[in-house]
């Protein structure tokens, strides 16, 4: 098996000028990461209509279709799920992407995350039809869905329209793998059980895996201390069957390096290594405060716009690394240049968004206990 063909590029988290500002994308340094990626034989981009508040698809324009044969490349983009309202919607969210891109037509194309409510909004915009007609006409050469819910919907979705889909684009990480919140093992067979292939998003979990506290570090670097904790992630991904894409943002050019190294040196994770990964996967699920993935629907969900992921990020970094000052970082920062974690007013509406089944306002409301009880204006 060709298992490098198996290593796509995610541009949801491309390398910026301003890590305040995702539109702020370092052009410059995308481009030379493109350069070494297609140099060693890679080829395939996965982009959406949102991502980068809309930049990533104008980058991946400048870096590789202005720049490399139409052929050489795939590109896969997809619906902006929640933004539709009506079935004439579909057509215009599809033409402004290929005009954003560039290109006539998309190698793969996915209805974006649909979970409870974005499956209602593509079933009132006959969202399913129409994709299916866009591969009936060339526009799409392969389609699917990306998918953030539990394995229950997921059935649901693949009974009623599993025949005209190719792939299905899922959470899947060793993490997640048999989170009963995330149920990643129950999707993917059940994507197996209708012949689907599986491209697989956040095998870091969003930078959570790759972040853990110095126990967990250790632990790596004594199992094997030539390699790293993201090439194991991986790996794990890589390794299944079924799996014939994995995705992996890469936002500086170390992260691309040891991307391709893993996957230039291939070696299916074996009984001892899958052994160690579910302890390892234990040891993070118990060190971990809340469990995000920091994707982001939710904040755009949130009536009072709550950067939810950053005060999440914040709490875990505080419980894994209790020694830092990052209780200063939550007030001067967040405290001043964002809404404070405190203006939830437990609506409840991110509840329905969250991909990773978080209880949102409760979590938060933790966040903000936890920070103001360690904090001393003296410090």
């Amino acid at each position: 098996m060709n298992f490098k063909s198996k290593f796509g590029f995610g541009c949801m988290r491309l390398p910026t000028t301003d890590e305040n500002d995702p539109s702020s994308i370092d052009q410059d340094l995308f481009n030379k990461m493109v350069d070494i990626y297609m140099e060693k034989g890679y080829n395939y981009f996965d982009t959406s209509y949102a991502y980068h508040n809309g930049k990533s698809e104008v980058a991946i324009r400048k870096a590789l279709v202005e720049r490399y044969p139409r052929e050489t490349f795939k590109i896969c983009d997809k619906m902006p799920t929640w933004a539709l309202t009506n079935s004439e919607d579909n057509e215009k969210f599809v033409n402004e992407m290929l005009e954003r891109l560039g290109i006539d037509y998309f190698d793969v194309f996915f209805i974006h995350n649909i979970n409870g409510p974005w499956l209602k909004n593509a079933k009132n915009a006959d969202t399913f039809e129409y994709v299916k007609k866009m591969k009936e006409n060339g526009i799409a050469r392969e389609i699917g869905f990306s998918f953030h819910d539990k394995s229950d919907l997921l059935k649901e979705v693949l009974d009623e329209y599993g025949d005209i889909f190719d792939i299905v684009q899922l959470e899947l990480n060793y993490l997640d793998w048999e989170d009963p919140a995330i149920e990643a093992h129950k999707c993917y067979d059940l994507c197996v059980e209708h012949g689907l292939d599986v491209y697989v998003m956040e095998p870091l979990k969003g930078g959570v895996i790759v972040n853990p506290n110095d126990e967990i570090k250790n632990d790596f670097k004594e199992f094997n201390p030539n390699k790293s904790i993201a090439s194991f992630a991986i790996r794990f991904c890589a390794s299944l069957e079924h799996v014939k894409m994995v995705l992996s943002g890469m936002s500086k050019m170390e992260d691309l390096l040891d991307n391709c190294d893993t996957y230039e040196n291939f070696k299916p994770l074996n009984r001892e290594e899958n052994e160690f990964l579910e302890k390892m996967a234990q040891k993070l699920s118990d060190n971990l405060a809340v469990s995000c993935s920091e994707c982001g629907y939710c904040v755009d969900a949130c009536p009072e716009m709550i950067p939810i992921p950053e005060y999440f990020n914040l709490y875990n970094t505080s419980k894994n690394q209790p020694e830092s000052n990052i209780y200063r970082l939550y007030f001067d920062k967040l405290g001043d240049e964002k809404v404070p974690a405190d203006e939830c007013t437990y609506c409840g509406t991110c509840l329905d968004y969250c991909t990773q089944k978080i209880d949102i306002p409760e979590e938060l409301e933790k966040v903000v206990e936890h920070f103001q009880e360690g904090f001393s204006p003296y410090e």
